[in-house]
């Protein structure tokens, strides 16, 4: 992904880059998108009614790494507390999310692969947290 370039390209950054952050970023708008794809792809199973909740957390999920990830993009200025909630609240997300999917995950390929992209992102966030300290 180009994230990386992008950030290492910003005048604050000077080349500097968090490249755990970075990651983080990149799974959370991969995430995003895959937690759409699998809502959508719920709605158009024949036992949707039983994939309600999956579909809910699906698009909570979605938003929530979306938005993340945008937050985390923005290296003018700092706002660290925010960041680190929204990190805290994104991990928490794809945790719910993934659960919910691997519940369905036999039954379903979408909601298997769902639920590795959002142990992936959960995953990245927490290390992000811990990296925070760190220049990004």
């Amino acid at each position: 992904m180009h994230a990386q370039e992008m950030i290492r390209s910003h005048p604050e950054m000077r080349g500097q880059t968090n490249d755990v952050l970075i990651r983080c970023i990149e799974e959370c708008y991969d995430c995003a998108q895959i937690c759409t794809s699998c809502a959508d792809a719920c709605l158009a199973e024949d036992m949707v009614q039983q994939l309600r909740q999956c579909i809910r957390l699906d698009l909570d999920c979605a938003d929530i790494c979306m938005t993340t990830g945008t937050l985390a993009t923005r290296r003018t200025g700092t706002n660290e507390q925010l960041l680190n909630r929204m990190l805290d609240t994104c991990a928490m997300a794809c945790r719910l999310c993934a659960e919910e999917c691997e519940r369905h995950a036999r039954q379903h390929e979408h909601c298997r692969v769902c639920a590795e992209a959002c142990r992936r992102c959960e995953a990245a966030c927490r290390d992000a947290m811990g990296s925070m300290g760190a220049r990004h």
